[in-house]
């Protein structure tokens, strides 16, 4: 499995299974199911209601806890200095865990500086051994690398071959800080599984659509969190470092980006009135 270093030294696996919309009760199974195909960071969040369902599947797989990379994130309705020392807590023992490997702050709204004030202390004790951001664009992620005493070691952000954040993640190693994706595959998106360039690609190499799409993310050095309920797909979404893509395949699936979100603008107006009602 590759690795990346982050900005403090810490060894982070370069992909890894996310439980974003996988149900409170269905988490701890799929969980079980990524670790027992190989997977060796689990990506999760306060909003998604699942930590407890990490934690146990982690418990009773038998994995030693340092062979783990958990990730959690604080959300906006724990913003502020003393609510998100208070939620790394809980998160803490819902995750059943002594320490967290990265916490992010998962929205640039609300108090985000002294929620991120409240990561760094928590990096500081030890309970976090690495701390970012999430969904910060480059004016959110500037501001804040630039004025906290910790710069982020990760942001992660929409990105998939239709939303590659190519200037983004430059401004990102400016501070060397790591690019991680949510939403890889796009969620299906576009008709993300039937497009004709990754589809000519996967068949030279025997390989999936997704498969395509993930080490074309991989070769970019972007950290990645693929999702599926299925144990078969969770196999083949980590079955990618048997072949490399070449510079013209690379530059092809370049041409697919559209520079545009497919989910939603962080800057908004309606989309900042949206999280304002999630609080």
């Amino acid at each position: 499995m590759n690795t990346v270093t982050l900005n403090n030294g810490v060894e982070m696996p370069q992909i890894g299974y996310g439980v974003f919309q996988v149900s409170p009760a269905e988490c701890e199974r799929c969980v079980s199911d990524a670790l027992s195909v190989g997977y060796r960071m689990i990506d999760t969040a306060q909003a998604y209601h699942n930590e407890e369902g990490v934690g146990n599947a982690v418990r009773k797989s038998g994995i030693s806890r340092q062979e783990i990379f958990l990730v959690s994130k604080v959300w906006i309705s724990n913003y502020g200095y003393e609510k998100a020392k208070t939620s790394i807590d809980e998160s803490l023992r819902k995750l059943q865990t002594h320490y967290i490997d990265l916490m992010l702050l998962h929205q640039p709204f609300c108090d985000r500086y002294g929620a991120y004030r409240a990561l760094e202390e928590a990096y500081k004790e030890g309970k976090l051994r690495a701390i970012g951001v999430s969904n910060f664009y480059p004016d959110h992620f500037i501001d804040i690398a630039s004025n906290m005493e910790i710069v982020p070691a990760v942001n992660q952000v929409e990105t998939h071959v239709f939303d590659q954040q190519t200037e983004p993640q430059k401004i990102m190693e400016e501070f060397g800080t790591r690019i991680m994706s949510w939403g890889p595959l796009a969620e299906g998106r576009n008709n993300f599984f039937t497009n004709p360039i990754l589809a000519e690609i996967g068949h030279k190499y025997s390989k999936s659509v997704a498969q395509v799409a993930l080490r074309w993310l991989i070769q970019r050095g972007v950290i990645t969190i693929p999702k599926s309920a299925h144990i078969e797909r969770m196999q083949q979404n980590i079955d990618i470092f048997d072949f490399t893509l070449d510079e013209g395949e690379m530059a092809t699936i370049a041409t697919l980006d559209t520079g545009k979100s497919l989910f939603f603008d962080h800057h908004d107006a309606e989309t900042t009135r949206m999280f304002m009602g999630w609080r």
